[in-house]
């Protein structure tokens, strides 16, 4: 997507999310707010792994280190949930040197196990760790509200943070796309033997890349605990999180900018949609119908949902470009007979 494309794309979308708590009620303003939270986390993987391709299948630990980090914070010393979410983002980026060390020295699929190894063992140490309410989980407590405690009696204001921290996700990854880190990243994906004999620092700037996937990653599970008010190890630290940010991504188009958005966009869909329509009995529903949309893409679509709109667009300007050939010769023919008469 060209540059100017890509800025149409983008004022036309953010006009539409400003637009939406005006017509929507409060059931679908929760859905929207699912949307852009997982749009963000979507954008912060994409970092690592669309940009510089190292699929990361653990990126819950990072996530619910955020959640746990702010939430700790807040209910055992009463520190302000600015400063947790922070705090959260720091942790996250220090234990992804703990991610780059173990994980960065395998490659391909091997990578992405090691991550899902290391997020099941923090996992672990959570729902075992009893001054982190372990298995219980915690509450995030409801004594002091207002954009100064980030904690609201309505939706409307999750809304608006989701969105902020949506739009200042897609332009730390704007501003990498066209920096030398969006260079370096590529080249690590797509040559890395290429970009080592050039003097890059693959380990490192592998590790920057992860680093500020972490940190974006972790503000994002602060937000979640703060509009959910509740957390525990299975719904901020599990394997199928983890999966389902990656899938966000891979949907949408893998590498693109705005890619994880309508990969978000898509699968929340399903996945909220699939739920109001079979309640408890159509448990997994949801996963069992983007898990075949992912096959579809992979199969045929690699390039993801913006890869195949653009493929198809380009079709069309073909076929297009194809029958004004033709047409051409036809004309000529018709021409030149009238020409003889």
């Amino acid at each position: 997507m060209s540059t100017m494309k890509q800025i149409i794309f983008a004022v036309a979308a953010l006009a539409f999310a400003l637009a939406v708590p005006a017509f929507t009620d409060a059931s679908h303003l929760n859905m929207a707010i699912l949307i852009l939270m997982a749009a963000q986390v979507g954008v912060a993987w994409n970092i690592v792994g669309g940009y510089a391709g190292q699929v990361s299948l653990g990126h819950a630990a990072f996530y619910g280190l955020g959640a746990y980090a702010s939430t700790l914070l807040l209910v055992k010393f009463g520190v302000n949930p600015w400063i947790g979410v922070l705090a959260g983002g720091l942790l996250a980026a220090l234990l992804s040197l703990g991610f780059g060390w173990s994980c960065f020295r395998l490659k391909g699929h091997y990578f992405a196990m090691a991550t899902i190894a290391v997020a099941e063992l923090v996992q672990i140490f959570f729902t075992e760790w009893d001054y982190g309410g372990a298995a219980v989980g915690l509450y995030v407590p409801m004594d002091r509200q207002g954009w100064l405690w980030l904690n609201f009696a309505t939706k409307l204001p999750y809304y608006w943070l989701a969105l902020g921290l949506l739009l200042i996700t897609l332009g730390v990854n704007w501003w990498i796309e066209r920096s030398y880190l969006g260079y370096y990243f590529r080249a690590i994906k797509d040559e890395p033997d290429a970009a080592r004999s050039i003097g890059v620092n693959i380990a490192r700037y592998k590790q920057v890349a992860l680093s500020v996937s972490a940190f974006l990653t972790a503000v994002g599970g602060s937000l979640y605990a703060q509009k959910e008010l509740y957390i525990d190890p299975n719904s901020v630290l599990s394997t199928a999180l983890s999966i389902k940010m990656a899938l966000v991504s891979i949907l949408g188009g893998v590498g693109t900018l705005f890619g994880p958005v309508v990969g978000a966009v898509v699968l929340t869909s399903i996945e909220e949609l699939t739920r109001i329509a079979f309640g408890g009995t159509g448990r997994g529903t949801d996963v069992i119908i983007y898990a075949s949309l992912i096959i579809v893409i992979a199969v045929f679509y690699p390039t993801g949902l913006l890869g195949w709109l653009r493929s198809f667009r380009e079709r069309r300007l073909a076929r297009g470009h194809a029958s004004r050939q033709m047409a051409l010769p036809a004309a000529a023919v018709q021409n030149a007979g009238k020409e003889a008469v």
